[in-house]
């Protein structure tokens, strides 16, 4: 019978030592990973404040019908927003001019909202996963649209992103953007709208 070598007592000390520490090694730069990871970070896909707002389009026409579907699934419907003042987005998730405006959108929402405005977000032709994530990612709290048809763009004959309609409370089309809007420019022509 073979029998087993000696260990070293001394020897094993050091090799507990040594695995030890470096447990303790990849423990702390697990944290930090943690940390850099939880850490929110400038959006590569955002251009930074470079951008200049455009100008809205007055327009006078009916709002176009649209039926299409949120977030849940659940069906909805333009014409079911009568009585409020509606900005309409049309974005998508993978375009950097929507992407900046996104939290224009949202600060502007969240401070006109008890006012009777809403924002519909909708979504130009990606599925709902992507496009949940991205809401989610923005913290995006109005309401999202998913249109994997494009039917909104179809509908104002506008195809380049983002671009924007707002609607009056008698539902008719007032303002048209083609481009990206920042806060200035939705509280110099979208409040009057509120106050009539």
């Amino acid at each position: 019978m073979i029998e087993p070598p000696q260990t070293n007592p001394k020897r094993a000390k050091v090799k507990l030592a040594v695995l030890g520490i470096a447990g303790l090694g990849l423990m702390v730069l697990g944290a930090v990973s943690l940390v850099y990871l939880a850490t929110p970070k400038a959006d590569p896909l955002i251009p930074k404040k470079d951008w200049v707002s455009v100008v809205p389009e007055s327009i006078d026409s009916p709002a176009p019908e649209l039926n299409l579907t949120d977030l849940d699934g659940n069906p909805v419907s333009l014409s079911k927003t009568i009585g409020q003042v509606v900005l309409v987005n049309n974005w998508a998730f993978w375009c950097p001019p929507c992407r900046a405006e996104l939290p224009e959108l949202q600060a502007y929402y969240d401070a006109h909202r008890q006012q009777g405005f809403t924002v519909i977000g909708i979504e130009a032709g990606d599925e709902k996963v992507d496009v949940a994530y991205h809401a989610k990612l923005f913290k995006l709290t109005y309401p999202i649209w998913l249109d994997l048809r494009t039917e909104s763009l179809m509908a104002v004959q506008k195809f380049n992103l983002p671009n924007s309609y707002v609607i009056d409370k008698k539902g008719r089309m007032r303002l048209a953007w083609y481009g990206v809007i920042d806060r200035a420019m939705l509280e110099k022509y979208v409040t009057p709208l509120l106050e009539e």
